[in-house]
């Protein structure tokens, strides 16, 4: 059955209901695999956003674009004049791990805005590093803390990561906020995975959370060595004078020909 485009309000209202499913995609072909599977959502890459194939690729998945100019320092100027564009471009939403300044002004011009709590990849040195946040009753009255700031900051939703599963599990029972797991768990609004690491792609390390379906490592290097028969192939066939064959070349007549050579005579050639 044909399926809309959901709104933030569609997302809220499912709060509580059933999961939501969110994948991180990096490519036409993953979006529009998204889309033909029935993913709730994708997190994308702005070149993405901005590509006008798009949304032809991905027409209803409720599409948030990634973190990526926060990375490079943006301001708070520099943020919301990226977030316009990318909304005029079709995004549905903005994730923002910037300051809870940046996310009320993202809200203020009514952009829908998905935070991030517990283990957040860019500020990891303020909670040890790479690790799981909220395994002591302290560190888990951070994770709430962080949730109910962005409450008041007027996120929609928030990622939560490496958070245990029953701490996830009591703090998204008590927000509106629809909370999107990402290794905390079932207790949660949706479940987030990467496609690389869904496809098996990823040839770095998996995260624990993380559950492999297909196998394209070993796909991609079964076809990079036909790639390699393929090239070599050919360049023996070049050698030997297997290629070209009469049925890769055009010829013109004898007659032309003919008349060609005595041109080339003429010129003294």
């Amino acid at each position: 059955m044909a399926r809309n485009r959901s709104t933030v309000a569609d997302l809220q209202s499912l709060k509580g209901k059933r999961q939501l499913s969110k994948l991180r995609v990096f490519s036409l072909e993953e979006a529009e695999a998204a889309e033909r599977a029935g993913i709730d959502i994708i997190s994308v890459p702005y070149d993405l956003i901005f590509d006008p194939r798009f949304r032809d690729a991905a027409p209803t998945c409720f599409a948030i674009p990634g973190d990526e100019r926060i990375k490079m320092g943006a301001t708070t100027d520099e943020i919301l004049r990226v977030a316009v564009k990318l909304r005029a471009a079709s995004a549905d939403a903005m994730y923002c791990s910037a300051s809870l300044q940046t996310i009320r002004r993202l809200r203020d011009e009514h952009i829908p805005v998905c935070g991030h709590v517990g283990l957040i990849p860019a500020h990891a040195t303020w909670t040890g590093g790479f690790k799981a946040v909220g395994k002591t009753a302290e560190s888990a009255a951070l994770v709430w803390k962080q949730v109910k700031e962005l409450e008041a900051a007027g996120a929609f939703a928030a990622e939560i990561e490496v958070v245990p599963a029953s701490v996830a599990s009591a703090i998204s029972r008590r927000t509106p906020l629809i909370m999107i797991s990402m290794g905390a768990g079932a207790g949660c609004d949706a479940q987030y995975l990467f496609a690389e690491d869904v496809l098996g792609s990823n040839r770095g390390h998996y995260p624990r959370h993380a559950k492999r379906y297909r196998d394209f490592a070993a796909e991609f290097d079964r076809l990079q060595s036909e790639r390699i028969a393929a090239f070599r192939e050919y360049a023996d066939d070049i050698q030997s004078g297997a290629y070209p064959e009469p049925r890769h070349m055009v010829e013109t007549d004898a007659y032309e020909m003919r008349k060609f050579e005595a041109f080339l005579a003429s010129e003294g050639y």
